[in-house]
């Protein structure tokens, strides 16, 4: 070992552990607790896959998690094509945009949303007004408020993964399809969006992990009537102190993430996005 390669190892030390420390040694300890509270054994784990209650949030949060994706990438892959498409100055003043919910805090903008949705608010004062509609709709404390809130929280972010993927995409590639007679419609379908598999596939991939562990808005926007996998964790830590169910079920959540990047990293098109990023 070189005397460079001792001093990048040497270097390395302190962050591996602070990371031991601070973020394996505590994960260590959930795994520990599933199965030790209140008795050693599975008991946390039989009654998390036996638990009817437990069911119904996991096909909630799988549900919220779903469409929160789809409609999250169909939008933000709209928005960062027209982003690719601008000109300097007018994409200059859009990246600003999309950016600025980065500053605003994640409760500012949950409780922005229900002054929207609400039955007096912003959009129900504004249909009843205009004559669209005679009673107010229920657009909050529903799965629907909680998935309006997600993706405009999960937007920015793929976004801007998107937007990094389209504007490496060879200019030179749709200009030779235009040469070719290829209409608009067909150029999209057989080169932008193939080209665009990498990025498509690490947003989506992005969001729905993201998604599994949503907590705050979740619990704002659904007001408890929309109950997903990390609020119920918070509510049995917190409330009803059955930190074995909670750990067992935060145990298992963990581990379906790992699986599902382990899966993912596997297809061609996130490596292909990988290995774009070393190059």
């Amino acid at each position: 070992m070189s005397s460079f390669q001792r001093w990048a190892f040497g270097l390395t030390v302190p962050a591996a552990l602070l990371t031991i420390c601070l973020y394996v040694v505590p994960i260590l300890q959930v795994l520990a607790l599933s199965f030790t509270e209140p008795t050693f054994g599975f008991g946390n784990y039989v009654e998390m896959f036996g638990s009817a209650a437990i069911g119904r949030v996991v096909r909630t949060t799988i549900i919220v998690s779903a469409v929160t994706t789809v409609l999250t990438i169909v939008m933000s892959y709209a928005v960062a094509f027209a982003l690719v498409h601008m000109r300097p100055t007018a994409r200059r003043v859009a990246l600003f945009m999309v950016m600025v919910p980065f500053w605003v805090s994640v409760l500012v903008r949950a409780f922005a949303w229900i002054t929207i949705l609400r039955r007096n608010g912003v959009l129900n004062s504004a249909l009843v007004g205009s004559g669209a509609i005679t009673e107010p709709l229920e657009l909050v404390y529903n799965q629907f408020g909680v998935i309006v809130g997600m993706v405009h929280y999960m937007m920015p972010f793929a976004i801007l993964l998107l937007y990094a993927n389209l504007s490496e995409i060879d200019p030179r590639i749709i200009q030779a399809a235009r040469s070719l007679g290829a209409r608009p419609v067909a150029i999209f379908a057989r080169v932008w969006l193939p080209l665009s598999m990498p990025g498509l596939a690490i947003a989506g991939l992005f969001i729905v992990i993201f998604s599994l562990g949503f907590l705050v808005t979740p619990a704002i926007l659904g007001a408890g009537r929309v109950l997903m996998v990390a609020e119920y964790i918070s509510v049995q830590i917190s409330s009803t102190l059955r930190w074995g169910v909670a750990t067992a079920l935060s145990t298992t959540l963990l581990l379906v993430v790992g699986v599902l990047i382990a899966v993912a990293v596997r297809s061609p098109a996130l490596r292909a996005a990988f290995e774009g990023g070393r190059r």
